[in-house]
């Protein structure tokens, strides 16, 4: 007799937390699901998710589903080019990656795209080898939503990695927050990247000792403190000017224009300042209107490789970062390792990381003023770059791999032991938590910055 579509959905599935000895003993297997990952086609696209997934393939075995949003007649529209272009399956970082579309409604009945997302991933589970031991969902909605329904069919467990704008933004579209809420809810963990997330999504209904936070890592050997004359050098950049670089998304939520505006307000008063715009993005084309305004003292590279950006890094005086809203941005912690001080708002996990005024200053976001004064006080400051580096913490990839693990086993109800050559008391961020703070990694991981 031929099997249905239902018996090979779910053979072998099984009670969450009903593990055998021989499951125990076998590596996990992953199955990660998100719509912000890179491919071919934007290779630049989330790079904290591929690191960090790459470096979780140590201890799992890890599947992504890089999924791609599909509504008919998307090729025609130019803000949506990827979907004709993006490859099927490829190979990143020795992960498999494969990209499905899914069926995904523009802004009409945005609370459908969640049941559209999950009904699209099926066809990815039937059929392809062995089911996953735990799903994750990188991105709450509508992604996460996908991971838990598919979760339930298969009688596997669902983890929610949450970013920034699913909590802090989502929520507050009243129609989203009921399918954002039921996703959260019924995750066997949801997992975030700093206490304000964690807070946001306690305040949508999940337990405290539900929620990890989980640090996102730096690539140390690409980020260290470097000699800012010879880095200047490379770049042509005089050694006698004081630079600030920002480097992201070229966007309004990101604070770009914000940036230009106070760094256009200092430019007469202070000519040895400088500014350079490291990334692209919706406000590229305003950004560069502005450079030619301000001649050589506004520079707007573009999309640059890992390599150059810490070349960037290296050569400047200080990274401003006067984002809108945030998870716990990479490149904070990549200019903390590479030595230099920074400039940010005080929003998302930001301040988790600038716990010492040694390392920064926090302002308030949409303030000009105090962006200003904050620019020119960091433009003239003098400080250690070693000690920088050292005060906050030099916590890989490997490290942030580790403490997603142990969520996972969490997730699955397995006993925690953290895998790999390091002790359990190296690792610096991954547990649950608390209702009166964060008595966890993240917390740990702050201490150390004092």
């Amino acid at each position: 007799m031929r099997p249905s579509a239902s018996d090979v959905l779910f053979r072998g599935a099984r009670r969450p937390g009903s593990l055998g000895e021989e499951e125990l003993l076998r590596r996990m297997r992953v199955l990660l699901i998100t719509k912000i990952f890179p491919n071919a086609v934007h290779p630049d696209e989330a790079p904290y998710n591929r690191r960090q997934f790459a470096a979780l393939s140590r201890y799992c075995d890890v599947r992504v589903l890089a999924t791609i949003p599909w509504f008919p007649g998307i090729e025609r529209l130019s803000k949506w080019p990827i979907g004709a272009s993006a490859p099927r399956e490829e190979v990143i970082d020795g992960l498999p990656v494969r990209h499905p579309r899914y069926l995904y409604v523009p802004r009409i009945v945005p609370a459908l795209n969640g049941p559209l997302y999950a009904a699209s991933m099926l066809p990815e589970l039937i059929g392809r080898g062995p089911l996953p031991d735990v799903i994750v969902g990188a991105f709450a909605y509508p992604d996460g939503f996908a991971a838990v329904c598919l979760g339930r069919l298969l009688g596997v467990p669902a983890v929610i990695k949450t970013h920034g704008s699913d909590i802090d933004v989502i929520p507050r579209d009243r129609r989203m927050r009921r399918p954002l809420g039921w996703g959260l809810t019924r995750a066997a963990r949801v997992v975030t990247v700093s206490r304000k997330l964690a807070d946001g999504v306690a305040a949508l209904g999940v337990p405290r000792d539900r929620i990890d936070i989980v640090m996102n890592g730096v690539d140390v050997k690409t980020f260290q403190p470097r000699n800012r004359a010879e880095a200047r050098a490379a770049l042509g950049k005089s050694p006698s000017s004081r630079l600030i670089v920002f480097v992201g998304h070229l966007s309004r939520d990101k604070g770009v224009l914000d940036l230009i505006e106070a760094f256009e307000r200092l430019a007469p008063v202070h000519p040895d300042i400088e500014l350079a715009l490291v990334g692209s993005g919706a406000e590229e084309q305003a950004c560069r209107a502005a450079a030619a305004r301000l001649g050589g003292r506004l520079t707007v590279t573009g999309y640059l490789p890992h390599d150059q950006v810490s070349l960037w890094l290296g050569a400047c005086d200080a990274l401003a970062l006067p984002s809108k809203h945030e998870g716990t941005p990479n490149v904070l912690l990549e200019a903390l390792a590479s030595g230099r001080r920074v400039v940010a708002t005080s929003v998302g996990g930001i301040p988790d990381v600038l716990r010492s005024a040694e390392l920064g200053e926090l302002i308030p976001p949409g303030n000009q003023g105090a962006l200003m004064e904050a620019l020119l006080r960091a433009a003239r400051a003098d400080y250690d770059p070693a000690r920088i580096a050292e005060l906050a913490g030099r916590r890989d990839w490997d490290d942030s791999a580790r403490a997603l693990h142990e969520s996972l086993l969490r997730a699955r109800g397995e006993p925690l032991s953290i895998t790999g050559d390091k002790d359990a008391g190296d690792a610096p961020f991954g547990a649950p938590a608390s209702k009166g703070g964060l008595e966890n990694g993240a917390a740990r991981a702050g201490a150390s910055l004092n």
